[in-house]
């Protein structure tokens, strides 16, 4: 006999242990309640008898330190208990790195920096959720900065960012994402302009230690730093450099034996680098379901959660109304450049383009810039639009916009990335 997996379920979970569940399917919601005891997501503790949603994509794990039982209602593609987890060890992290707070508290000195690093799919967000969620429970307001252009984390993928957390992540949505600072990269990948990806981190190190100075209780609590999956060559190359520009005191290495011992012997010494097992629940994800978070990533951006919904907004501007510019122009050869210009200058070259038929459901980004000159490049956004319809015959533009028209700027920054409106 088959058992209906939509009926309610309790689980009776020992100390230590951890409830692991997936929803994939698009149609199923699943419900959870802590019904005893203690338990967490992700760092972020759960509400007694309160019943938290989840839709298709959830991965979740349920921990408790002391013993729980919790009823699961829904359709689950999988969910089993485990005994073994490596949370006692994430948990020592969060440890050590609170002891750095105390000490840099005392001297009125910066936190540590933290940064995380590894392949893809082994946790690595998941980490610094954690630990960001163990630091401010202990009172503590550190920054998260986000460098994995290729699922986006603060702001949509294509983007680097930084947002000082103050509360704990919501269980079914996250972090609050009020007033991030976010830099628009446009490509899934470092690699696809590796130039403009260490200059805007650069960029991004350079604000976040401003930050970290004003003030004083963010200054001791420090940032942890979450990064690509891309370790080998160029990338290694890029974790090594981003590690310098922030000036990391640890980096914490998931599941890598060999980036670990590259790591210890190419950084600094008064730099911990230490090695983490990955979680049994991590799952490898293909390159289709990889775009489909992405996909659904910018449209959280412009809709909502399914428990947050989000009315965008929909308008027409005129093509003189707006300047859009693109990062990168083709390669020129090294007779044909002008004395003293380098061959990768090309790749920070700031490009006006035309609007055309090829801009439909592209991203752009809003630039804060004043100037339309290079400063557009290194500037922050103030957000992101996607153009739903080119009229080239009327010469108007549609955008799918998170505020009403007016546009807070004319300058748009063009994305390789995508999003299909289907609403």
């Amino acid at each position: 006999m088959t058992m209906d997996k939509k009926v309610l379920q309790e689980y009776n979970l020992e100390q230590d242990q951890e409830l692991r569940f997936e929803v994939e399917s698009k149609s199923e919601k699943v419900y959870l309640t802590l019904k005893k005891g203690t338990a967490e997501v992700f760092g972020t503790e759960i509400v007694k008898g309160k019943t938290y949603e989840f839709t298709a994509g959830a991965k979740v794990a349920v921990f408790t330190w002391h013993g729980c039982v919790v009823e699961v209602k829904g359709k689950t593609d999988v969910i089993y208990t485990a005994k073994e987890t490596p949370m006692v060890i994430y948990s020592n992290c969060h440890g050590a790195l609170e002891f750095m707070r105390t000490d840099a508290e005392k001297d009125n000195k910066r936190g540590p920096i933290a940064m995380l690093v590894g392949p893809n799919d082994v946790g690595k967000s998941t980490i610094c959720r954690i630990l960001l969620n163990y630091a401010v429970r202990m009172g503590r307001r550190p920054i998260f900065v986000d460098l994995d252009v290729g699922q986006g984390h603060i702001s949509i993928p294509g983007t680097i960012g930084a947002l000082m957390i103050e509360r704990p992540a919501s269980i079914d949505e996250g972090f609050s994402q009020e007033a991030p600072l976010v830099y628009n990269f446009g490509h899934k990948t470092p690699g696809s302009n590796i130039t403009l990806f260490n200059m805007l981190v650069q960029k991004l190190a350079g604000t976040v230690k401003e930050r970290l100075e004003v003030n004083k209780r963010t200054r001791s609590s420090g940032a942890i730093i979450n990064t690509c999956g891309w370790t080998k060559a160029e990338g290694y190359k890029q974790l090594l450099s981003s590690a310098k520009c922030f000036e990391v005191d640890v980096i914490l290495v998931l599941d890598q034996e060999r980036l670990y011992n590259e790591l210890v012997r190419d950084v600094p010494n008064f730099v911990k680098v230490v090695f983490l097992p990955k979680s049994g629940g991590v799952v490898e994800r293909s390159k289709s379901v990889r775009g489909e978070a992405r996909d659904q990533r910018i449209r959280e951006y412009f809709y909502g959660t399914p428990s947050n919904s989000l009315y965008p907004h929909s308008f027409d501007v005129k093509f003189f109304e707006v300047k859009i510019f693109k990062v990168g122009a083709p390669a020129l050869p090294d007779s044909c450049l002008p004395l003293g210009m380098k061959a990768d200058d090309h790749m920070t070259k700031l490009v006006v383009l035309s609007p055309n038929a090829g801009l439909l459901h592209h991203i752009l980004a809003v630039s804060v810039s004043e100037k339309e000159d290079d400063e557009v490049i290194s500037s922050h956004v103030a957000g992101f639009v996607c153009v739903t319809n080119v009229d080239t015959e009327r010469q108007i533009l549609t955008l799918l916009s998170p505020q009403p028209k007016p546009l807070p700027n004319h300058i748009l920054v063009l994305s390789e990335l995508q999003f299909m409106d289907t609403h």
